[in-house]
């Protein structure tokens, strides 16, 4: 019962003209960069496929589950990148389903640096079958209406500066910003609005020894109305084959990242991320995710040349 309560407050925090964080966070982010920043396309000089799933606040019902899929590759001798991002984020009786095209121009500034310049565009669909929840109030008008499949357009930019053992990057993944409306016969309330997120990712690679190299990552986020928010990632990377790190997330939590290398193409990711600064984690078993990243190479030797390890 308390769950089903902090359940609906949330919803009601969440569709009543929103003005706080709206997009999915990832323990992953540092895999998952295409979702953020559309300049990341043909970064690793294959054509890479990525998916991921996240599954936040397990045991709490109606709780955030995120998917994404992304694939990019680079082209025309590695001067143009193209990708493609799907992403679907549930919350409660909300759905967002995402789908955005990816392009970015990579400038070569020398043998081991690139400047990426990317946009990216799509759509999103938002539903929300919010006639389902129990109510305080029968009668708020918030609540008559269901949406259903309401397409938004989407357009979004982001620079991104590589090297082999170093990344940067900075991006707006969505410039509009779209209001949602619930329709029904009598009524057309405003439930929400969209807001504009501002993201700035960067990375380095350190070789400590023969066998362990260590990655620190960290992704900043700032959206109005709400927290300024860092993760800050630090992982040992051992023998190039088993990587072990930790994660902590401003206001929110820590986590614990596992990868295995089954091979040099395909990599496997899970996560583990427990919630301190919401009450919820009274009422779930923590955050999980799943990534699998699979690397489909030109060359004739078998390997990714530069970057090697973002």
């Amino acid at each position: 019962m308390k769950s089903r309560i902090i359940l609906s407050a949330f919803i009601v925090l969440g569709l009543n003209q929103l003005h706080a964080q709206q997009e999915a966070a990832y323990t992953h982010y540092m895999y998952n960069t295409l979702v953020i920043n559309p300049a990341y396309a043909g970064s690793r000089d294959a054509l890479t496929f990525t998916a991921l799933g996240r599954f936040q606040w397990v045991g709490f019902k109606g709780a955030p589950t995120t998917q994404t899929f992304t694939a990019h590759t680079p082209i025309a001798k590695k001067n143009i990148g193209l990708g493609l991002s799907v992403m679907n984020d549930k919350i409660g009786p909300t759905n967002n389903t995402s789908l955005n095209v990816d392009f970015a121009y990579r400038l070569k500034l020398s043998t081991k640096a690139r400047l990426c310049f990317g946009v990216n565009g799509g759509f999103n669909s938002f539903s929300a079958n919010v006639n389902t929840l129990t109510l305080a109030d029968p009668n708020d008008v918030s609540f008559m209406s269901n949406m259903r499949g309401k397409m938004l357009p989407s357009l979004g930019a982001g620079i991104y500066f590589q090297m082999p053992n170093f990344y940067v990057g900075a991006s707006v993944p969505s410039i509009l910003e779209n209001n949602l409306f619930a329709t029904g016969s009598n009524s057309s309330v405003d439930l929400s609005k969209e807001r504009r997120h501002y993201y700035f990712i960067a990375g380095a690679v350190f070789t400590l020894s023969p066998s362990v190299k260590f990655k620190p990552t960290a992704l900043a986020k700032i959206v109005q109305n709400a927290p300024f928010q860092l993760d800050f990632t630090g992982t040992f990377m051992l023998r190039d084959l088993i990587d072990l790190g930790v994660m902590y997330r401003t206001g929110d939590g820590v986590g614990a990242l596992l990868g295995v290398h089954i091979s040099s193409q395909l990599l496997f990711g899970y996560s583990f991320d427990w919630s301190t600064g919401v009450r919820t984690g009274k009422y779930n078993g923590g955050s999980h995710e799943l990534m699998l990243r699979y690397d489909l190479l030109f060359n004739n030797d078998g390997k990714i040349k530069s970057p090697r390890y973002f």
